[in-house]
């Protein structure tokens, strides 16, 4: 019977080791990875000026997340109420997210800008997935220069690239070629 399980002894072997890197993970980034990159992206921004905070998200237990987000604003678009009043469309800029995954490895994700009410939000891109001991500093560089070229890309929008899409989802018909 032994030569019969042999596979299956080796996959539950794997399935052991894979529980105890879940274990390991999240111990990493409790006591180190987290702070770790706080620090770093609170750094990399002063060091260049970018307008941004970072903030941690711990409303779940082995689920939390480090964002740099770019802010929240006013669009500039409004809805005029009357002579008196206007109802401003909000803008969220845009997130770097460093999110625990249920595995304790995390990923890195770009949130797109969005304006509330005016089309859906164009769906977040997802950089990478690391165990913990992966995530270094020049890989962390990397994220910030694809974010903000993903953000500049999304704010500098127009139609000299065919194809290039905004993040929302209107109501206009594709511009007809001739």
């Amino acid at each position: 019977m032994k030569d019969e399980l042999f596979n299956f002894s080796r996959k539950v072997a794997h399935y052991k080791e894979v529980l105890a890197h879940t274990e390991i993970y999240r111990k990493v980034w409790k006591d180190s990875l987290k702070d770790k990159l706080v620090t770093f992206l609170e750094g990399a921004v002063k060091e260049v000026g970018l307008d941004a905070t970072v903030e941690v998200s711990s409303n779940l237990e082995n689920l939390e997340a480090v964002s740099l987000s770019l802010g929240t604003v006013k669009s500039g678009m409004y809805k005029k109420i009357n002579n008196d009043f206007n109802r401003h469309m909000i803008k969220n800029n845009g997130s770097l997210i460093y999110q625990q995954l249920f595995n304790g490895k995390i990923i890195v994700i770009v949130q797109y800008p969005f304006i509330e009410n005016y089309g859906e939000p164009r769906a977040p891109k997802t950089i990478a997935i690391y165990r913990p001991e992966e995530l270094k500093d020049p890989f962390c560089v990397r994220h910030l220069e694809e974010f903000i070229q993903e953000i500049t890309d999304w704010e500098d929008f127009d139609d000299d690239e065919p194809n290039k899409k905004i993040g929302f989802e209107l109501n206009f018909p594709p511009p007809k070629e001739g």
